[in-house]
Parts: structure tokens; sequence; C-alpha cells
């Protein structure tokens, strides 16, 4: 019990449901590690009782705790509910952000939205500090229902794209969408820097540093300073466009994977000749205050992706002195290194400038929202943000998955979590700026496996997932901060919300307007009759879809084609013929489901095309603020953009978007698609009532 105090003491759980009426306790080596990575011995029981007397005493002793949360109009006059306990006569003074300051009585009503420093005093001297989160109670909403396009942006190649669709294809996306289609939004995949190698790990979800974004997604051609470079440099970057083309035909042309590695060797080469270019007196004002307003954060990316190059990906074998980004040797480093550190600082701002001019296209389209960007759960454990904020993250920690009906044996993602205490002792400082950094350009934010607001799944390196266990998070502050970057940006918020949830998440989530995600196959009666659930039956705030990047395309799911696939590499738990049985007898419900609502001929035979159709007006039926559209369900693609459970098996995150023929499209032939038209006029009719008149660019609901 001793062991079991200590550990809830620092959220740490030695048990966990996996189903209603089931409890499973945790190996209590897996407790002793976990607590060990939090800076907490448990080793003996001797050390558990001085842990455990430590952690109590210094709670008790304790005025304030590291950050406090005041939620706008959820409070009722007075002191706010974390401060109840304080000592009798104890006086509190705060200092806002902007300087100015408040002392007892303290205006609690009146407090601006912020991040401010909160001080008290008791009677006996003690004092405390904490941050004082003050935030508005809801994250900004669209005004009106609408609909937008999901698309893997590598995915979706141009006639101009070097290889992999790029920043500027996601300029032309949104631009044609919005002013064509009646689309209200277009989200896109994590557009997080990658950790360089080779190969470089394609997956958007195990980034270096989701701070920043990626240089390989940068158009070339966009760059000003392109147009003025001349001579022998001119021919180079000439030659390195027709090698990018070459890439580009292979891709579309020759049945070729996407490859980013080899389309960063020629962008990068490019951009080195273009940075030879000196920036204009107006460029050069703005690019050096980007660079203040970025900071340290920006220094120490920029010095990492300098390091990288000279030392590799793999941060074992480097220099012991370079570990520590703060070190006397990292210093010198990054003068011995000054001319590719600028090089990836401005590569950094010239990527920040193409996702604004994405940002600025899709308002000037008419989108209610906007770009999408997807927030991934975590980064690498040998990437910049992990180097960087080494203490922010849990060593010897991975965060993944326990085991469920799906995956018996859990899942481990390679990820090293947040420690929760270090991210209140800090006031959230680098969850706050993370989220700045990502919604700096963005419509909406989707955030990937948002339960871990709440908790996550920490595997203790060595151990299989099985042996892991749930590590708590202070999910208020965490949400109190999501809900007030999302406010400064007027930026709606989305959660991924799939798979097994925590009882209560969902509705502290939609409390605070963080829309859901909610897919098709999925949305049944599970506490009652199993039947696809009535589309009046269905949430208002959350993203209504048919599919996601992990899941079979709509077509691949009428037709069954997922099974064979899932078949042919090993993947099925079951025999085929029961798998096969399964499945048709999924899909025969829903499209019975949806002749009875009139939106499939009940009198036709099967036809794919009108199958899809009849799945999307049932979105579109449903009170969902936002309806998906994944981009290769409008042209017929059979083929999932990411198998879970495969590597090498399967070539994920390197198909671009091909037709139902298989044969890649670009985004020209995207655009005079008929069978995408065909689609999204119907979303666009459907959804004309709702959204006419539109609001202005910018404006938002509560």
């Amino acid at each position: 019990m001793t062991l079991a105090r200590l550990a809830s003491l620092h959220g740490v759980a030695t048990a966990y449901s996996p189903s209603p009426g089931t409890t499973v306790p945790v190996p209590e080596a897996t407790v002793v590690t976990v607590l060990g990575a939090l800076d907490v011995d448990a080793t003996t029981p001797a050390a558990v009782r001085a842990s455990l007397a430590a952690a109590e005493e210094a709670a008790a002793a304790r005025l304030l705790p590291p950050t406090v949360v005041v939620w706008q109009g959820d409070e009722p006059s007075g002191t706010p509910r974390p401060l109840a306990a304080l000592p009798a006569g104890s006086t509190l003074r705060v200092t806002l952000e902007g300087g100015s300051a408040a002392a007892s009585p303290v205006p609690w009503d009146d407090l601006p939205p912020g991040i401010h420093t909160l001080e008290a005093r008791a009677p006996d001297g003690r004092t405390g500090h904490a941050a004082l989160v003050v935030a508005p109670p809801r994250v900004p909403r669209p005004a009106a229902p609408c609909h937008g396009v999901l698309v893997q942006l590598y995915s979706l190649l141009s006639t101009r794209s070097w290889g992999m669709g790029d920043l500027g294809d996601l300029r032309e996306l949104a631009d044609w969408a919005g002013r064509s289609l009646g689309s209200g939004f277009v989200q896109v995949n994590p557009l997080h820097a990658a950790v360089p190698g080779t190969p470089t790990d394609p997956s958007p979800y195990r980034p270096s540093s989701r701070r920043f974004p990626d240089p390989v997604h940068l158009r070339v051609e966009d760059v000003p300073e392109y147009a003025y470079v001349t001579g022998a440099a001119r021919a180079e970057l000439d030659a390195l466009a027709g090698r990018a083309g070459e890439l580009r035909d292979g891709v579309l042309r020759k049945g070729e994977l996407i490859d980013r590695d080899a389309v960063w060797v020629l962008k990068r080469r490019a951009l080195e000749i273009v940075a030879d270019v000196p920036l204009g007196p107006g460029r050069k004002a703005a690019f050096d205050a980007f660079r203040a307003a970025q900071g340290q954060a920006l220094e120490d990316h920029a010095t990492w992706c300098a390091l990288v190059e000279r030392y590799g990906a793999d941060r074992a074998p480097w220099p012991r002195g370079l570990h520590d980004p703060r070190s006397a040797a990292t210093a010198r480093a990054r003068e011995e290194l000054a001319d590719r550190v600028a090089f990836h600082r401005w590569l950094v701002w010239l990527t920040d400038g193409q996702l604004a001019a994405a940002s600025r296209a899709a308002r000037d389209a008419g989108m209610a929202v906007g770009v999408v960007h997807d927030l991934a759960v975590g980064v690498h454990p040998d990437g910049a943000d992990a180097w960087a904020l080494g203490d922010a993250y849990a060593r010897g920690m991975s965060v993944g998955a326990p085991p469920d009906a799906f995956n018996a044996r859990g899942q481990d993602w390679g990820l090293p979590p947040w420690r929760p205490d270090a991210l209140a002792a800090s006031g959230y400082a680098p969850y706050r700026e993370l989220l700045r950094s990502l919604l700096r350009h963005a419509g909406a934010l989707r955030i990937d496996h948002v339960m871990g607001l709440f908790r996550l799944w920490w595997v203790p390196a060595g151990l299989p997932p099985t042996e892991g266990t749930y590590v708590r998070y202070d999910a208020d502050a965490m949400l109190a901060v999501l809900v007030l970057e999302a406010h400064r940006a007027g930026a709606a918020v989305i959660g991924e919300d799939l798979g097994t949830v925590e009882p209560g998440v969902r509705d502290a989530l939609e409390r605070r307007g963080v829309c859901g995600t909610s897919v098709l196959w999925f949305e049944r009666d599970w506490e009652g009759d199993r039947r696809p659930l009535p589309p009046e039956a269905w949430r208002e705030d959350c993203v209504a879809t048919a599919t996601t990047h992990d899941l079979p395309s709509t077509a691949a799911r009428l037709s069954g084609e997922h099974v064979d696939l899932r078949h042919r590499l090993g993947l099925l738990t079951r025999p085929l013929a029961e798998e096969r049985a399964e499945d048709a007898r999924d899909v025969a419900e829903w499209l019975a489901y949806l002749r009875g609502l009139g939106l499939l001929d009940a009198d036709a035979g099967r036809d794919e095309e009108a199958e899809v159709r009849a799945v999307y007006r049932f979105l579109r039926r449903t009170p969902a603020r936002m309806t998906g559209v994944w981009l290769p369900d409008a042209v017929g693609d059979r083929r999932p953009q990411n198998l879970p459970g495969t590597w090498d098996q399967y070539p994920n995150w390197r198909l671009p978007l091909a037709g139902a023929d298989g044969r890649p499209l670009t985004l020209e032939e995207l655009a005079a698609s008929p069978r995408l038209h065909a689609l999204m006029a119907e979303l666009d009719a459907a959804g004309a009532s709702e959204r006419r008149p539109t609001a202005p660019p910018g404006a938002r609901g509560d």
C-alpha cells in the first residue's frame, strides 16, 4: 500500500481497466521504474517510505501548487477553488503578463486571459509562487457547419512538385477547394521537422521537432531570392530542377514510391545556392524580427540541425559535451558551425513564410476555418526537441497503448513522454510554446491521441508494452493552456479521440469546445442494438468522416479489398473467410441503412461511386460542425496511406494519391476529376443553406 500511495501522489497507476468491470494490476517493477523516471526512488522498501514521507512533507509545506487554473465564467465570485486551502489571513498578488499587478483582494472575475504569476504570503511568513492560467471557457468554433478535405500533403503532387507534395501545392489546394468546391477547411498531416537519416523515417507522426516545420515541404521556386540566381549558379539550379522533374515523373508515371530523402538532397542543394543571394532590406528586417521572436528555441533547433549534419542523427556517439545544449562544448560547436546554423535558421523562416501564404490563400478563398494542422503525440527520442528540452521528457520511457481487443500485445510508439512534474513546474512553458508555434498559421489544430492530455501509457525501455502503466497529467491545466492559446489564435481544436477513451474525457473536451473525431464505420449504438447510429444521434462537436490515414479508404472498405491486403501481409488474427464474412456483413448493414434513409437507390445494383457519395451524404446529414472528405475517397483510391502493424511490408507514408485504377493523379488532374466534382457538389449543396450567407474570413462563433 505504501508503494501505491507514493505512485498515486505522482500520478502513476498501479492498475488499469482495459474494459468495464475488468481491472489489471501493473507489475511492481514497472511502477518502480516509472517512478524512477520521475526522480522518485522506490527501489527498496526503505526508499519507498523515505520518498513517500518527503512527498507528503513537501505537499504539506507548499502554499501553492506549481500551476493554478482559473476558467473565466466557471468560477463563482471570490477566491478560486484551488486556493481555498490557504491559511486564513494569507495575502495574494497577481502579476499580469503585461507587468501590471493586482493585490488582495484579487479581482478574479476581471482578470484577462493569459499566463500570469500568482504570489501568496501566509501569516507565518511562508511564501509561494505559481503560474496562473486564466483561460476562456471554450475554444473558438466554426460559425456554421462546413465541409472540407483531408489529405496527406506529401501524397499530393502537382506538375510543379519536386517529387512530393509541398507548401505550394497546399496553397493551390486551399485556393481551389475554397473557391471551386465551397470547402471550409483543408486538413493536412503533421508538417513537423523530421529526423534526418538514411533512410529518413517517413512517418509524419514521429518527428524530430513539433515546434518547427520541415523545410522539405518548401516550394523552392517560391523563395523570392530564387529569381535572382544568375550565371553558373543558375545553371546548377536549373539542373537540380530537371532532376526534381525526373523524381516527380518517376512517382507519377513509373510507379515509384515517394522518396523523401532524394527530394531533400535536391532541395537542400538548391536552397544552399539560393541562400547566397543577399536578402533585400525589407526581407532582412523581416528575418531579423522572426529570429528575435523565436529566440532561443530557434537557435537550439538550428544548432541541432547543424550538429546532425556533422555527427549524424544518432546522438549516442556524439562527443559527450554536445549532449547538453547549454554546455560550453555546444557553444563552441555553434560558433564553429555558424554558417550551417544560420542556414537552418533561414530555412525555418522560409518554411514559416510559405505556411503563412497557404493560410492566407485559404482565408482569401472564403474558407470559414482554413488550414487545419496536425499535432503528433510525441517526438523522436534522438530529435531536436528531445535534445533541446531534455528535462521536460522522461528518459528511458516511451509512449504507447495497453493491450486491447484489437492488439493483444499493446503498442510502443517509441516517443518519450512529457514529464508532468516538469511541465507543471515550468508553468507549462514547453507546451505553451509548442501550441503557439503550431497555431501561428492554423485555422484549426487537430491533436493526435487527444486522450494524452489526460494520461499516457508509459512503457519502460526494454519491457513489452503489456508491462507499461498509465501516468496522469493535470488535464485541467493542459486544457486551459490549449484553450487559451487557441483563443489567442482564433483557431478551432479537433481531438482524435478514437479507440479506448477513459470515462469522462469526451465530456471534458466537449465542455471546452474541443471537437472530437467520428468515423462512420465505428458509429453504432454500442450500448443498445449495435446498429448504425442514426445521423441525428451523432454528436455536434466533431469532425465527421468516413476514414482516416490509418484506416482503409471508403472504396477499399466497400469492396472488402482491405481484408485481402491485410491477409497478404499476414496481419489477420482469424481465418480469411471469417474476416471476409464479418466485413461483408458490416458493409451490407450500412448500405441497407443508407438505402432506408433514401441516400442510396434501393433498386440499383452495386455502384461504388454512388455508395461513396451516399456515405458522405449521410455524414453531411449529421449535426457535425465539420465534415471531412478523405481526398483519396473522392477519386476512388483503394490503398491506405498507412497500414498499422507494418513497417517494411507496406510502403507506409510513401504513396502518391491515385485514382480507382491505381494510376497516380496530379493536383491538376484531381481538380478536373468528374468523380470528385460529383461528390463535392452534393456536399456543397447539402450544406449550402447552413453555410450561406458566408461569414467573413476570420469570423468565429461560440
